[in-house]
């Protein structure tokens, strides 16, 4: 079974994110938290969905393009790096890719939608490595990471995300 990655295995930018993530079959909490974000943004009338909770924050939709987002670029790089492939990955500017998505245009069903294509993508891939893979390390801006601990960074992402809609912007 998936067990969390040591502290040796990723950035300590990312342990946050990981310590989030509870002890328990990583698969099925990724399915249970896929359920979870549908129904907290579903809940969510569209305007509501335009809410910024200060100046310069993201919107409700933003917040979700940008799970989004992050989900496919860090399924990439668990993709990479479960493959052993030793190629540097270069990092990216989240406040960027949130401007150039252009979320708030999108029915908040549709960023909904795009956010269950993206976790089952991450569902299928993390059921179908091989053992052997979880402990690949790979580079990924500029910093050295593990597979495991990119599964667990994506779990625990999400999880960061969902508690800042529950607790600023509802």
């Amino acid at each position: 079974m998936l067990h969390h990655p040591a502290e040796n295995e990723y950035p300590v930018y990312y342990k946050p994110y990981i310590n989030l993530v509870p002890k328990g079959n990583l698969v099925q909490l990724l399915r249970e938290n896929l359920n979870e974000v549908v129904n907290l943004f579903a809940g969510i009338s569209e305007e509501k969905a335009h809410y910024r909770y200060a100046p310069g924050k993201w919107s409700v939709k933003e917040l979700l393009g940008h799970i989004t987002d992050t989900e496919r670029i860090m399924c990439y790089r668990l993709l990479r790096v479960g493959r052993d492939d030793q190629t540097p990955l270069a990092g990216f500017n989240e406040n960027d890719y949130v401007q150039a998505a252009e979320t708030n245009n999108l029915p908040i069903e549709a960023i909904i939608e795009d956010f269950k294509a993206a976790r089952n993508a991450t569902i299928t891939l993390i059921q179908n490595l091989p053992a052997e893979a979880w402990t690949n390390k790979g580079n990924a801006n500029g910093t050295e990471i593990t597979t495991r601990a990119i599964a667990y960074i994506i779990a625990g992402h999400q999880i960061h995300h969902c508690k800042i809609v529950k607790d600023r912007y509802l």
